[in-house]
């Protein structure tokens, strides 16, 4: 095996060779420099210290992307203690399960997650730490409250002059193989899954990037993080790398409308941009596409001669809408749509799709879009290998398999299905479908495993929505399929209760809008119901009766 830097190191000497430059700003809001970043750091491991946190202890991260939770979240790692990011947009009790199945000794919260937690639902916790302002929501260790309370006492003991440059220590992993960050794929007790990740797979990552991005960016490059840092893909090229690069992240840590994102990436101008297909496709569908669907544009484009130089000035509009100063846009996460890529395909727009998964933290495959091929997910990165189980990979698809630097530990305290996701040659199963052509490009087909992607790049996990909607009123069974961007649920009702009670087709119908408007209340924004459609038959079975889920889709 290669020699494997310390990650923890790189993180260390960025602060110190950076040291006046910004480094993360809440857009609209104050600036840190890394400087600032290294006293934040210093003061939260002096609060982990004395509160009795020990090297290996699991402190987990619930809030909206901010430049406070990137301090909680890089104060973490550089002691010695092992990150859990968790989505904030997952509800009261999906967080509660993480925290308890981690096992971990501290929370750090943003404003919105303290509205929808219950502190007694997490016994095992020794304190809730608010985020901005890193106060007390709940401490149930005398320790912790004693040195939250004399934290700035205790700091400057520890500093009498002042905090400088030499003062940056942080804690050395001692193995490539040494465990940094539990990312769960999922919140809902039964279906959770903690993706154990080793500093080895952070690093091979951060490596990849500076391969492929390291001469197209330098220190001092504004980028936006529009994805959630708690997801393996924000967290890694929003965050990581450039961090680790020297660059001033912007984070929009209000809701990321695309209103309020197309006006950040004006006024940034972001050198790259990492994003959804959403995001990419709603942009081009409000500005660009309005200006070119009228009938004199449709004409000079159909004119050989003068259709070349209408794609380039389409182009530079394109371009402006992100800000007009990025290298290329990496598209990932979710599937891409064909209309909009063809279209940016068309007009030379430098775009590409990669692919990845949380237990790869996350990438898999990569493509320049000066190389890209218009349909594929690039081909295997650095560090990894990419193959397709098939007896004719170019022709007939087969489940894409990967294996290197990147490929997590296991799932955490899931050795069974840690088995059976990678074998014994280190292959991970992706559960995608895929061809490979000659040139190495991955075109996925489908995908194997129930999972579904939201637009926004969220995993969504059918059996979850599932298994609520089978306890509702008037609900025998349920598959839950996904309708270009909406999910809707297809239900075979209670027919024989329903006769019972005098129940009309109508009264049904009625019946499951009600269970459909009652569960959107519990569920996380990405994964409400948009329909309930009804069957008036059973669904067809396998010998082991389960659905036969691929005849809905």
């Amino acid at each position: 095996m290669e020699h494997i830097p310390s990650f923890n190191a790189l993180i260390q000497q960025s602060i110190i060779d950076h040291w006046d430059a910004d480094a993360l700003t809440d857009y609209k809001g104050a600036t840190l420099q890394y400087h600032d970043v290294a006293r934040k750091i210093e003061k939260l491991h002096i609060l982990f210290e004395n509160s009795g946190v020990q090297k290996g202890d699991k402190i987990a991260l619930c809030g909206r992307n901010s430049s406070q939770w990137a301090v909680a979240f890089l104060a973490t790692l550089t002691y010695g203690a092992i990150a859990v990011p968790i989505l904030h947009e997952f509800n009261g009790e999906q967080i509660h399960n993480i925290v308890n199945h981690s096992e971990a000794k501290l929370l750090f919260v943003g404003d919105h997650v303290v509205t929808v937690i219950d502190p007694d639902a997490m016994p095992s916790l020794e304190g809730i730490i608010n985020n901005p302002d890193y106060s007390l929501f709940v401490s149930r260790s005398e320790r912790l409250t004693y040195a939250r309370e004399h934290l700035n006492e205790l700091y400057g003991k520890k500093y009498p002059k002042y905090f400088r440059k030499e003062h940056v220590k942080y804690y050395i992993e001692q193995s490539p193989d040494e465990l940094a960050l539990i990312n769960y794929t999922s919140g809902t007790t039964g279906f959770s899954k903690g993706v154990m990740i080793p500093y080895r797979a952070l690093w091979s990552n951060y490596d990849f990037a500076v391969c492929v991005l390291g001469k197209k960016i330098k220190a001092g490059d504004r980028v936006i993080s529009i994805l959630p840092m708690a997801h393996m893909y924000g967290m890694s090229f929003e965050f990581i790398f450039e961090f680790i690069y020297g660059c001033h992240v912007y984070y929009l840590s209000r809701i990321p409308s695309p209103a309020i994102i197309a006006e950040a990436f004006a006024n940034i101008k972001p050198v790259i941009i990492i994003a959804v297909p959403l995001v990419i496709e709603k942009i081009i569908r409000k500005k660009v596409f309005p200006q070119i669907q009228n009938n004199r544009m449709r004409l000079l484009m159909q004119m050989p001669v003068i259709n070349l130089k209408v794609y380039e000035k389409i182009c530079e509009q394109v371009s402006k809408a992100f800000g007009g100063e990025f290298y290329e846009i990496i598209v990932g996460g979710a599937a891409f749509n064909q209309e909009v890529e063809q279209f940016l395909k068309r007009i030379n727009f430098p775009y590409t799709v990669g692919y990845g998964a949380t237990e790869c933290a996350p990438i898999i495959c990569y493509s320049d879009w000066h190389t890209f091929a218009q349909g594929s997910c690039g081909r295997a990165v650095k560090h990894m290998e990419v193959r397709i189980d098939s007896p004719n990979p170019r022709l007939i698809p087969g489940e894409i398999l990967a294996r290197g630097l990147n490929v997590m530990l296991g799932y955490y305290k899931n050795e069974e299905i840690t088995a059976q996701t990678i074998d014994k040659d280190g292959w991970y199963h992706t559960g995608d479908l895929g061809t490979m052509d000659e040139y190495g490009n991955v075109f996925i087909k489908g995908r194997s495993k129930n999972m579904l992607l939201g637009s926004n790049g969220q995993n969504i996990y059918p059996e979850e929505i599932e298994d609520k909607v089978n306890s509702m009123a008037l609900v025998v069974e349920s598959v839950v399929v996904q309708r270009a961007e909406k999910l809707v649920a297809i239900v075979y009702p209670d027919y024989d209760e329903a006769r019972k009670m005098g129940f009309t087709q109508e009264d049904i119908r009625g019946v499951m809008e009600q269970n459909r408007t009652q569960l959107n209340q519990i569920l996380p924004a990405y994964a409400k119901l948009t329909d309930i459609e009804i069957r008036e038959s059973e669904f067809e079975k396998t010998p082991k009766k389960s659905i036969k889920r691929y005849l809905y889709k």
